[in-house]
């Protein structure tokens, strides 16, 4: 993920906050802001200390800009996104953790297209 694609500034941060929708299950919350003047999507993390040590956090904010990075084709254009992670979100190995991510997503109707490429079973996330 490029940093002309990151979210940094705070004043960003509390515009999607106070302007945007939200949607969460129990690993994330993602909200989201449109912007008609933007050409690409951007996207802001966000891991409390209450997640764990330095690294931790650091592990997490990897393993969701590397999902992140895979779902870019699908992700919709002119929006905003800022992605909270949750405690459970530690536990998770990789596949989990971004199926748990694209189940968010389809609920906040983030994702250009449904089909089958994403396609989860109600069991997979709990």
């Amino acid at each position: 993920m490029n940093k002309k694609n990151r979210i940094k500034k705070n004043a960003d941060f509390s515009r999607v906050f106070q302007k945007g929708s939200s949607t969460a299950n129990r690993q994330f919350v993602i909200y989201t802001l449109k912007k008609e003047d933007q050409k690409q999507f951007r996207i802001g993390l966000s891991v409390s200390k209450k997640l764990g040590n330095a690294v931790e956090r650091n592990h997490i904010k990897r393993y969701i800009r590397q999902a992140l990075t895979e779902l870019s084709d699908d992700l919709r254009v002119n929006m905003d996104y800022v992605v909270i992670a949750r405690k459970p979100c530690t536990e998770l190995p990789f596949n989990e953790f971004k199926k748990s991510l694209i189940h968010v997503l389809k609920r906040a109707e983030a994702l250009k297209i449904r089909d089958s490429k994403h396609k989860l079973d109600k069991n997979q996330i709990k």
